[in-house]
């Protein structure tokens, strides 16, 4: 028996607040601008777009079907819907994904702090690209700051997550997601205000077709995966929360209306700023934490422009690990009928060991290197290229051949009680799109295409 009564959304705008702040994260703000600058700029906006439609939104819709349905965390899910058989390792598979890429994420997360920070102090004022460059490398390789701003980050992401899904992940997504749409807006208006920005927004929406590459769709394909929290348990944890009453088709169009408005307002704010000053656009992984600061202290106002974007980076980031550490918690709690604040701290600090590690990748634990990869690395690899389309793969597997058409009408019309004129499509969509497309980005993950 639970030990204690199962939390859940209560307002529909709880709902989109949230989902879309699990969505909206370091895969817009961060990973989106610079994976578009070296893909081609509108063009990859444009193929991005159309996956995100046919395949994105589909898997979506798929991984909140399967929590609503049965109300629980992923493994616990799979094991109600499909008892006794295996699919219960999909679950599992999703939680292991959450587990991994929290002790990696809240790193990144960590670093925005550290720049904010030194936003903070005009630590950037007066820096060559080179001694910013250098000062990157030397916090990131340091033995103490990394490590000291993940656990700041960790206990930030813990303490909303225990306060339960009403009044902690609720609560503070409704007032956190308004604010990073306010602040990503200022930072739009000063950025296409500056002379020569009108290059910059020429880069992000004017398609150029000759750079239409295989390699730009799968990256397209692939960004979509990163940027909608596709095939980690999260999804399938926040639908699990979601009222019967609410329609979940649009719930899935509205989370990702907001993630990819939230993506391309990041684009709008980068590349103006970026070709106002010469810059390069396919800056790379660098773009963020090495270019712009260089970009703020050389434009009027810079300084608190600089400030509000790291503090719109790191609401980003808290927004997507209360997401991402509910997963684990709901296992734990559930599975283990402990209560949210033992699953809470339990969680915390498992993925906290293993974070540190992340951290110390280039410091402390610098040594360590499977096939070339940091232990970091190893993380990111392993849940970006194996795990998560895997886990994608199968849900909409699950969703489309094997958890029947007459349920997942019912969850999708309410049971009856509102149209789903879109099933048909949607049917389509997972069983036959969604999958080939999935095991595309799977084979091109693993360097097969």
């Amino acid at each position: 028996m639970q030990t204690e009564q199962r939390d859940s959304f209560g307002s529909r705008f709880g709902v989109i607040a949230a989902a879309a702040g699990s969505a909206i994260g370091l895969g817009n703000i961060w990973r989106f601008p610079y994976v578009l600058g070296e893909n081609g700029g509108g063009i990859f906006l444009l193929i991005y777009l159309i996956l995100v439609a046919m395949v994105g939104i589909p898997v979506m819709l798929s991984e909140f079907t399967i929590g609503r349905s049965t109300q629980r965390n992923p493994y616990g899910a799979f094991r109600r819907l499909a008892p006794h058989r295996p699919w219960y390792l999909v679950g599992l598979m999703g939680i292991a994904a959450a587990f991994m890429i929290l002790a990696f994420y809240a790193v990144v997360a960590g670093w925005t702090l550290e720049y904010l920070y030194q936003a903070l102090l005009n630590g950037f004022r007066g820096k060559s690209s080179a001694e910013i460059t250098t000062m990157f490398d030397t916090f990131r390789g340091g033995t103490f700051r990394p490590i000291l701003w993940f656990l700041i980050f960790m206990f930030m992401t813990a303490w909303i997550v225990m306060s339960g899904i009403r009044k902690g992940i609720e609560k503070y997504t409704k007032i956190l997601m308004p604010f990073l749409f306010i602040l990503i807006i200022v930072l739009d208006i000063r950025a296409i205000t500056l002379p020569g920005a009108a290059e910059g927004l020429k880069f992000l929406f004017r398609p150029d077709f000759s750079k239409i590459t295989a390699e730009t769709i799968l990256e397209a394909l692939g960004q979509g995966f990163f940027s909608l929290s596709i095939g980690m348990g999260t999804l399938i944890t926040y639908g699990s929360y979601i009222n019967k009453k609410e329609k979940l088709g649009n719930a899935a169009l509205n989370v990702t209306l907001a993630d990819t408005l939230i993506a391309v307002l990041a684009g709008i704010a980068i590349f103006p700023a970026v070709f106002a000053f010469g810059i390069e656009p396919g800056e790379g992984t660098g773009l963020v934490f090495k270019t712009l600061p260089l970009i703020f202290q050389e434009m009027p106002g810079g300084y608190i422009f600089s400030i509000i974007f790291f503090l719109l980076l790191a609401i980003a980031a808290l927004t997507s690990t209360i997401s991402v550490l509910e997963v684990i918690v709901a296992f734990f709690s559930e599975e283990l009928n402990i209560s949210r604040k033992a699953a809470t701290l339990l969680a915390s600090l498992a993925v906290g060991i293993l974070g540190i590690f992340a951290a110390g990748s280039w410091g402390w634990f610098g040594g360590i290197h499977v096939m070339n990869q940091n232990f970091f690395g190893i993380l990111d690899f392993t849940t970006a290229n194996i795990l998560l389309p895997v886990g994608g793969f199968f849900i909409v597997i699950f969703v489309g051949w094997f958890m029947g058409p007459g349920r997942v009408k019912a969850e999708l019309s309410n049971d009856g009680s509102i149209r789903a004129a879109y099933l048909p499509v949607f049917m389509f969509l997972v069983r036959f799109v969604a999958p080939l497309a999935i095991a595309l980005v799977f084979m091109n993950g693993l360097g097969l295409l």
